[in-house]
Formats: structure tokens, C-alpha cells, sequence
């Protein structure tokens, strides 16, 4: 059994594939099926992702469709507190406040329940993969809607070339594995 940060970091990595052209030709996307098929590997990023949150007094993850969602509320779990979605339009059954955000050919809109969170909440925003950031700045701009303190976001993996921590700038981010 591993012991280190960096051997359980070498296992989360190995568990994440490639695969090429995919969804559209030019794209090498990083599959994480792999990573949630292995208990060892899985175990192992939750918990990272807990360590480097646990002294932060969370109230809530916020976590975004849908991978978000795998590590979100097994996070919330860990951490002890809540778990909100963030979800595409008309997903969600209750009165909800959106954000619209730009993609590279058009828009996208994400949504939330209207009471999810409350002024002042500390919440942890919850992903698999940060690429652009388009996803992560609209869900930071609902939760500033209701003035919840977004303490930071958490990712699996992050695409560095794509800079998307640019587009959240005044939040400090937790990326596991850097491509």
C-alpha cells in the first residue's frame, strides 16, 4: 500500500486514459472511467480532494453536471455537509436561478434551486475536469448570486493550456492532475 502523495498522485494519473478524436476529431479526451472503475484509485482521489479541504469549514459542495457529480457527493459525505447540483436547463424540478455562459460556437446555461444555498454559506465547487472554465465562472457567478463565500474549486484534472482558472480568477483552485 502507497503511502505518499505523489505514488497515490502516480495512480490517480495512470487510471486516467486517452482517447483520441473524441467527441469530434482533434480532441484528446481524458477519460476518467478507468479511474472510477478502481476502488484503490477512486479512494485515493477522494481522499486528496478531503485533505485539502477538510480544516475549511464547508457547508455545502456544489458540484456541476454531470461527473461533477461522482466526486461531489462522495466529497460532501467525507466533509459532512451538504451536496447542491448545478444542472442544464430544465433538469431541475424546483424554482431555479441560471447563468449563461459563452462556449466556443454559442452559449450554454447552467441552473440551480433557487434555495439551495443561503447569503453567506461557504461552498466548494466540485468538478471532474477544468478545461476553458466557462462551466466553473457561471456556477461561481449563481453562488455569488446568493452571496455564498465560494471558498474554492476542486477538480480531478485540469487542462492547463486551455486557462481556465482565468475565467475564476479570485478563487483558489485545487486541480489534482495538471495536463
Amino acid at each position: 500500500m502507497c503511502t505518499s502523495q505523489s505514488e497515490k498522485l502516480e495512480i490517480i494519473k495512470n487510471k486516467i486514459r486517452d482517447v483520441k478524436d473524441f467527441p469530434k476529431p482533434g480532441i484528446v479526451f481524458k477519460d476518467i472511467t478507468p479511474l472510477l472503475a478502481d476502488p484503490v484509485a477512486m479512494n485515493y482521489t477522494l481522499e486528496l480532494l478531503t485533505a485539502a479541504y477538510e480544516n475549511e469549514e464547508i457547508e455545502k459542495i456544489v458540484a456541476m453536471e454531470s461527473r461533477g457529480f461522482i466526486f461531489g457527493c462522495p466529497l460532501a459525505d467525507r466533509l459532512k455537509t451538504g451536496f447542491v447540483p448545478v444542472r442544464k436547463p430544465g433538469k431541475l424540478p424546483w424554482k431555479t436561478e441560471s447563468a449563461t455562459y459563452e462556449l466556443e460556437y454559442g452559449t450554454d446555461t447552467v441552473e440551480i434551486h433557487e434555495d439551495a444555498v443561503t447569503h453567506g454559506q461557504r461552498v466548494l465547487v466540485v468538478d471532474d475536469l477544468l478545461a476553458t472554465g466557462g462551466t466553473a465562472a457561471a456556477t461561481v457567478e449563481l453562488l455569488h448570486k446568493f452571496d455564498a463565500k465560494v471558498v474554492g474549486c476542486a477538480f480531478v484534472i485540469e487542462l492547463e493550456g486551455l486557462a481556465g482558472r482565468k475565467k475564476i480568477p479570485d478563487i483558489p483552485v485545487t486541480s489534482l492532475i495538471t495536463y
